[in-house]
């Protein structure tokens, strides 16, 4: 499992994003990038935290930070989410997984006994010149954004 670290340079990322749209890691260069984690959109905890961070978007805007919120769900499936909870932050699909096998978010996970592949709930804080600067693994949701929204301001 790849392990990303505080000072390391972010691994590149390309996502299809709601609304037939793309986003590149290099395409933001000059601005700092919150990516986010989720498991999988419309569910309740996944819902909160989109919630959460599109309250604060346009704080995250004026302190030059843009949100992205990264699932393995399809493009479709992220406008459905999107449209149905009034989301303000970007969306984005890896369907394939290649955005969370390189920043390690694609984890072994247990439920009820169960083991199974899934996406870790997690965040990176990325700067302007595509360092990583802060991660948090394991999220909760509650009074997440705040947190991250706190870090971004202080860059």
């Amino acid at each position: 499992m790849t392990v990303i670290t505080e000072g390391q340079a972010a691994p590149a990322f390309d996502l299809s994003i709601d609304g037939d749209g793309r986003v590149t890691l290099d395409g933001l260069k000059g601005k700092s990038v919150v990516l986010y984690f989720y498991p999988k959109a419309d569910t309740p905890g996944c819902t909160t935290e989109g919630l959460d961070f599109s309250a604060l978007v346009d704080q995250f805007a004026a302190a030059n930070a843009v949100v992205i919120g990264v699932s393995r769900d399809a493009v479709k499936k992220l406008d459905r989410f999107k449209a149905k909870h009034n989301l303000k932050v970007v969306l984005g699909s890896d369907e394939d997984g290649v955005v969370c096998e390189a920043y390690g978010t694609w984890i072994m996970k247990k439920l009820y006994g169960r083991e199974y592949m899934g996406v870790e709930r997690a965040t990176f804080l990325i700067d302007r010149a595509g360092m990583v600067r802060r991660v948090w693994r394991s999220v909760k949701v509650k009074g997440h954004a705040e947190q991250v929204l706190e870090a971004a301001q202080k860059l």
